[in-house]
């Protein structure tokens, strides 16, 4: 009977040290097409912009830094003029979590935000969406309001690594992806770009 050395040994044993129950099936990031049509993106701005825009602030100490952030929001809440839009965008939430996340969901908590980036600058450095000690946001939605056509940069970027993932710009598109994941909104260099933002809350990660 050959003699087993002390190498194979350490190999045999490294190799079943770990067992995993299941495989990670969390997706980065999914996305949903026509979401709205461009009639209702209008539509959606329209309501935005009668709201009260106003300079978007960062940090808990909610204060104006251009160099990080240089857009305009408003807040769109439930009512009987946007129900739609809330009804619409949970059922897309719903299946995108059912097929790319598997989260634990509650729902909206927090209104719809409205976000206005202008030329020459309007962007938002990276930054992440979920905020310790504050309400537990799972996943992010970002909503194209705007025809690519109308505007230049302005891209929604993912940093998921070395080389950022640059997502598509096509007008109703909604891209869905964890609050944790590092993203920036490029500077808008023509045109004006108009997007809805949403967090959708649920209990914390384990």
């Amino acid at each position: 009977m050959r003699k087993t050395s002390k190498n194979e040994i350490k190999k045999e044993e490294y190799a079943n040290s770990i067992w995993a129950f299941e495989v990670d099936q969390i997706h980065s990031w999914a996305f949903a097409n026509e979401v709205f049509s461009k009639v209702e993106c209008e539509k959606i701005i329209e309501i935005g912009e009668k709201k009260r825009l106003q300079a978007a602030l960062v940090g808990d100490n909610k204060v104006s830094d251009k160099k990080i952030r240089s857009s305009e929001i408003s807040w769109i809440f439930p009512s009987e003029e946007t129900d739609w839009i809330y009804y619409r965008l949970a059922g897309v939430v719903r299946s995108l979590n059912a097929d790319y996340f598997g989260f634990d969901l509650f729902g909206f908590t927090e209104g719809f935000q409205f976000t206005k980036y202008e030329a020459p600058s309007g962007h938002y450095s990276k930054h992440i969406d979920k905020m310790f000690g504050k309400t537990i946001r799972k996943l992010s939605i970002t909503v194209q309001l705007s025809d690519s056509s109308e505007y230049e940069g302005g891209d929604l970027e993912l940093t998921l690594g070395g080389k950022p993932d640059v997502m598509d710009k096509a007008l109703g598109k909604a891209i869905a992806f964890p609050s944790y994941v590092l993203h920036e909104v490029k500077p808008v260099t023509k045109g004006t770009r108009y997007s809805l933002v949403a967090w959708v809350t649920g209990k914390g990660f384990k």
